[in-house]
């Protein structure tokens, strides 16, 4: 069957990645330029769409309490679970696969019809592990601290949208973000993170690496890796939650 073919091209290609590589010291400075690229230019894209879903949430938590039963610090309650459970790891990770998943397997793909992929190959080169090591390790070093810096920022919006439309006073808000914290929760979107990292970069990557044809197929391997890197992922956020928390 296509599916099981794929896992084994898949697992295949994660071990010759994975294999000592000929010489270590050109990895740093590839892994840097890719904690770049996956990393420090999203941080705009990814502050500016956490911003306000911390700010719908905040809205929509406030136009959802009616009852006065309801204490107005449930706001910023439900603002701050909201991002750190799910917005900030699993909603992150989709936007940055959308973005760098696109590229990564559009890159290597055009590597592997322009036949740069074969030259390395030629020159005893690991292709494998020299084009797709660094990805994987930059992705799963770097995006933890975008997720950090995502719970921030989602909650920061929340909290200001909803002081500054008046929904909620400032004490009230920052009591609610204060109630009931558990560094568990940090932590379990950060162990999240780590799996989708690895899931994208390494998805984007098979998908590109095994490109055939012309530029119409390097473009079908983009479009490809994406759908098939979020599937993964939200099947892992499925199975990870089960785990984690239950």
């Amino acid at each position: 069957m296509p599916i099981f073919t794929s896992i084994g091209k898949f697992t295949e290609l994660m071990i010759q990645v994975f294999t000592k590589p000929e010489r270590w010291k050109v990895y740093p400075k590839l892994i840097t330029k890719e904690m770049d690229k996956i990393g420090l230019q999203s941080v705009g894209i990814m502050s500016l769409l956490v911003l306000f879903m911390g700010a719908v949430v905040a809205v929509q938590t406030a136009s959802n309490i009616e009852s006065g039963w309801v204490p107005r610090w449930t706001i910023g309650y439900t603002t701050r679970q909201s991002i750190i459970l799910e917005f900030s790891s699993t909603i992150v990770c989709l936007i940055i696969t959308g973005k760098v998943g696109s590229n990564i397997a559009s890159e290597i793909g055009t590597m592997r019809i322009t036949d740069q992929i074969d030259a390395l190959d030629i020159m005893g080169i690991n292709s494998a592990s020299y084009l797709i090591l660094p990805k994987i390790i930059a992705a799963v070093f770097i995006l933890p601290f975008l997720v950090l810096l995502a719970m921030f920022v989602g909650v920061f919006g929340g909290g200001a949208i909803a002081i500054l439309s008046g929904v909620v006073s400032i004490t009230d808000f920052e009591a609610g973000a204060q109630y009931d914290f558990r560094v568990w929760d940090v932590m379990y979107s950060l162990i999240k993170t780590v799996f989708f990292a690895f899931i994208m970069s390494s998805v984007s990557s098979y998908h590109g690496y095994y490109t055939r044809g012309g530029a119409l197929e390097v473009g079908q391997s983009s479009t490809r890796a994406v759908v098939y890197s979020i599937i993964i992922i939200m099947i892992a956020n499925f199975l990870l939650t089960q785990l984690l928390l239950l």
